[in-house]
């Protein structure tokens, strides 16, 4: 049964297509360009990104790249922290916040995340003027398209693939200066002298940005991503989505500008400017559609038509399934007030964690091949192989320590220094009076770092010892 507080989500196929075939040559979409708000409003939300995923490799911090993920050296170093495989706790975290966020997100207004920020999005946005720079309006790209082939369209074809292929190299030479600094990828890649992995990577973004921003383009939204097909499970009838006022637009027709829409006719004048502005090609009057990335192009356009004619704005807008249909809508409901109570918590936690992350570790194994042996002395000892880590980028002295219980000595080398990013695995044993042994016995084996910034921490085992005593 279909949950009634949940906004049905419609498919529709082509108006000359009987039946949906699902290998049906794919219609290719001419998007018009519109100016308005919400367009204006884009380039406050994917020009900042954009910007920054272009400009962050190039920042310098303490002498190396401000974010570098260094594979080969297994660090990961983002401003003046430097995180290890160790921290890897910390990237699911923050991979749950995200989606967390990208729930509150959707539960209150939708895809807006895909509209204004979302690669795909910002990165077809870039090719599409590409497109529109070099071949003109949607007419006359339409009309390109369907004339022969002559010096004019090979020129133009020219260009416009030459502006993608560039953006689509800077784009991967980028995604792979975040892994190899860029400043020695951009000159060895230009003299040749590149290894192979960065050559072969920097092709690789490169062509898969030109295939998926240049020619799949909505085919990623519709088919490929798993958020367009979630969507209709997290949206309800008090979630703001693009939306158009039936109500206020039907019957549609056309009409001469400055004629009564009383006559008979509703408010929208079926200019199909909607339409053909919509980069996914659906048409936002037939209701909800899994294809609808929140963009708000139909907005403007709709907008721009109706200042045109005279009417009032909203005739396609953000609102909600109740205001729609003249029913209260409630910005405070439970679930959306649940995910924000989980991402702030969340948050909270995390940045407590991070603030708190301590850069030395240890890690005590028993010696697994003897439970213990007697010493001359009559005392017993254990055999540990303490694992000691030092996630800082400084190389540090410890001091190593065993509590639990009285009279244990820590036998071996109890001041190791470690290099940066080490992990040291150290044996040592522990001896313990024969008097003060009752079987087995819980121990605390300590680390601590010795230096103008101290940090310390402990790892819990078991000392074994013959029973009776």
């Amino acid at each position: 049964m279909s949950d009634p507080d949940r906004i049905p989500v419609h498919s529709f196929a082509p108006s000359e297509v009987g039946e949906l075939d699902l290998y049906q040559k794919r219609e290719r979409i001419y998007t018009r360009k519109v100016e308005g708000f919400f367009q204006r409003l884009r380039l406050y939300t994917g020009w900042p990104l954009l910007l920054g995923y272009f400009c962050v490799p190039w920042l310098q911090w303490d002498g190396r790249q401000a974010v570098w993920f260094d594979l080969p050296g297994r660090k990961f170093h983002i401003l003046g922290l430097t995180f290890w495989p160790q921290d890897f706790p910390l990237l699911a975290w923050l991979l749950i916040i995200a989606a967390f966020s990208l729930f509150t997100v959707t539960v209150f207004a939708g895809r807006v995340w895909c509209g204004y920020t979302c690669p795909q999005t910002v990165w077809t946005s870039i090719f599409m003027w590409g497109e529109q720079v070099t071949e003109g309006t949607r007419n006359q790209r339409i009309r390109l398209d369907q004339g022969p082939w002559n010096s004019n369209k090979i020129l133009r074809k020219s260009a416009k693939h030459g502006v993608w292929l560039g953006v689509a190299a800077l784009t991967g030479i980028t995604f792979v200066g975040y892994f190899s600094p860029i400043r020695e990828l951009v000159v060895s890649l230009s003299t040749l002298r590149a290894s192979a992995w960065e050559a072969s990577w920097s092709v690789f973004f490169t062509l898969a940005t030109y295939i998926n921003a240049g020619w799949m383009r909505e085919q990623v939204c519709m088919y490929m991503c798993p958020y367009a097909r979630f969507q209709s499970v997290m949206f309800d009838h008090d979630t703001l989505v693009v939306s158009y006022d039936r109500t206020r637009g039907e019957p549609r027709g056309s009409r001469k500008h400055g004629e009564d829409a009383r006559s008979g006719l509703g408010d929208c004048v079926d200019c199909q400017l909607c339409v053909q502005v919509c980069p996914t090609g659906i048409d936002i009057r037939n209701g909800l559609q899994y294809q609808c990335i929140g963009c708000a192009l139909c907005v403007d356009a709709c907008d721009s038509v109706m200042d045109r004619m005279g009417y009032a704005r909203g005739l396609v807008r953000y609102t909600t399934e109740n205001n729609l249909l003249g029913k209260p809508s409630r910005l405070l409901r439970p679930r959306l007030i649940g995910y924000s109570v989980a991402v702030l918590l969340m948050l909270g936690l995390f940045t407590d964690v991070l603030l708190s992350r301590v850069t030395l570790g240890i890690e005590a194994i028993r010696e697994r091949g003897q439970l213990y042996r007697e010493a001359a002395d009559g005392s017993i000892e254990n055999v540990y192989t303490l694992k000691l880590r030092n996630m800082s980028e400084t190389p540090r002295r410890v001091r190593l320590s065993v509590s639990g219980m009285e009279g244990l000595v820590l036998l071996g080398e109890t001041e190791p220094e470690l290099a940066p990013g080490e992990v040291l695995a150290l044996p040592v044993s522990v001896r313990a009076p024969r008097e003060h042994l009752r079987g087995g016995h819980d121990i605390v084996f300590g680390i601590a770092s010795q230096g103008e910034a101290p940090e310390q921490s402990s790892s819990e085992s078991r000392f074994l010892s013959p029973q009776g005593h």
